[in-house]
C-alpha cells in the first residue's frame, strides 16, 4: 500500500510540474512562483498525491498564478548577457538553454553556465537558485532549463569582486559589520528581498561586500552554521532564506567549480538584508547550546505537520532543515523547523 501511495505521489508530482510550465515564474509584483519547488519538497516529505493537488489548488487561487508569456527575440551565446534582468524575454532564454542542453548535455550545461550565472545569484531573491536546485533534486532536466532561463530573466547584479582584503572568516561577524555601516541605517524596507538587497548594494560602504568574507573549504559550512543560529534566534524571514539558500548552493556544488564564488555573493546578499532584519544580534554560544537540547518532535511528525501547511515557506524551510541536519548533524535545524511550525515554544535567549 505504501509503495502504491508513493507511486501515486510521484506521478501526480510529474503531472503538476508539467502543467506548471504554462504558468509564469512570477506572479503579480514579481513575487516568485514557489510551486515548482515546494511541490518537490512536499512530495519528498511524504505528501500524498491528494495533498499535492490540494496545495497547488490553494496556492494558485491565493497567489493568482499568471500564464507564461513567450518572447519572440532570439538569444544566443553571443548576446545572452544583453537581455539580463528583462523578464519579458524569459521565453527566449528558455529556448537558448534548451539548445545549450541539447549541445552539451546536462552536466556540460551546468559546468559551463553556473559559474557564469554566479554573479547574478540574488536573482529573484535567490529563487532562481532555488528552482535550479530543486530541478536537480527531482532529476528533471527540462526544469533545469527553465530554472536557468529564470535566473537570467530576473537577474540581479551582486557586488563585483574588488580583491579588497577580507574582514573576517566568521560569517556572523560579517553581518555585524554590515549592520554597523552608517549608510545601512534608516533605509526604507521594500516588499521584496531582492529590492532590499539592490538598495543596500548601491549604498556607500557596500562596494566591497563580496570580498568581506574570507573564503576557504569550510566557508559553506560556516555560513550554514551562522544562518541556522540566526534563524533559530529570530525566526526572521530573511534568515529563513539564508538557511534554505545555503542548502540550494550545496545541492549545486557537485555540478560546477564556482561554489566559493556563490558563497561570497550569497553572504554579501544576506549582509545586505540587515536593515530588513532590523539588525539582529547573533545568539550567544550558551543560548545555542541550550536550544540544541530542547525537547522536540522527530522529523516524521514535523514532515506531517509541514505537509498540511499551505505556507510555501513552511515546506521549503522544513525540507531544507532536514537535508542540512543530515549533512551537518546540527540539532538546531530540527528545533528551528519545529518552532516555525508552532510545534515547540519560542527559543528564548
Amino acid at each position: 500500500m505504501e509503495a502504491c501511495a508513493q507511486s501515486d505521489s510521484q506521478s501526480t508530482l510529474r503531472a503538476l510540474l508539467f502543467d506548471l510550465r504554462n504558468s509564469g515564474s512570477e506572479f503579480a509584483g514579481t513575487f516568485a512562483n514557489h510551486a515548482p519547488m515546494v511541490l518537490v519538497a512536499q512530495q519528498r516529505m511524504g505528501a500524498s498525491g491528494d495533498q499535492l493537488r490540494r496545495f497547488l489548488a490553494h496556492y494558485d487561487a491565493y497567489k493568482g498564478l499568471l500564464p507564461f508569456k513567450d518572447s519572440a527575440i532570439g538569444i544566443d551565446a553571443g548576446n545572452w548577457s544583453h537581455f539580463l534582468g528583462q523578464r519579458e524575454h524569459e521565453g527566449a532564454y528558455r529556448r537558448f538553454f534548451a539548445a545549450e542542453r541539447s549541445a552539451m548535455g546536462l552536466a556540460g550545461l551546468l559546468r559551463h553556465w553556473l559559474p557564469k550565472l554566479a554573479p547574478g545569484l540574488g536573482s529573484s531573491a535567490f529563487h532562481a537558485l532555488m528552482r535550479t536546485a530543486y530541478a536537480l533534486l527531482n532529476d528533471d532536466e527540462d526544469e533545469v532549463v527553465l530554472s536557468l532561463a529564470y535566473w537570467c530573466a530576473c537577474w540581479l547584479d551582486m557586488p563585483a569582486r574588488t580583491n579588497a582584503p577580507s574582514i573576517s572568516s566568521d560569517p556572523s561577524a560579517i553581518l555585524v559589520y554590515a549592520g554597523s555601516l552608517p549608510t545601512a541605517k534608516g533605509q526604507p524596507v521594500h516588499d521584496l528581498i531582492w529590492q532590499n538587497m539592490r538598495q543596500s548594494f548601491a549604498l556607500p560602504g557596500f562596494e566591497t561586500a563580496s570580498d568581506w568574507l574570507a573564503i576557504d573549504n569550510s566557508a559553506l559550512e560556516r555560513c550554514a552554521s551562522a544562518a541556522i543560529a540566526l534563524f533559530a534566534a529570530t525566526q526572521d524571514f530573511c534568515a529563513l532564506h539564508a538557511v534554505t539558500g545555503l542548502h540550494w548552493i550545496r545541492v549545486l556544488q557537485p555540478w560546477h567549480d564556482a561554489t566559493d564564488e556563490m558563497v561570497r555573493y550569497f553572504w554579501a546578499g544576506i549582509a545586505a538584508l540587515m536593515n530588513e532584519m532590523q539588525f539582529p544580534v547573533p545568539p550567544s554560544a550558551e543560548a545555542l547550546e541550550r536550544w540544541r537540547t530542547l525537547p522536540c518532535p522527530d522529523w516524521p511528525d514535523i514532515f506531517a505537520a509541514a505537509c498540511q501547511s499551505f505556507d510555501e515557506h513552511d515546506l521549503s524551510l522544513t525540507f531544507s532543515c532536514a537535508q542540512e541536519e543530515e549533512t551537518y548533524h546540527e540539532p538546531l535545524y530540527r528545533r528551528a523547523a519545529a518552532r516555525r511550525l508552532g510545534m515547540i515554544p519560542e527559543m528564548k535567549a
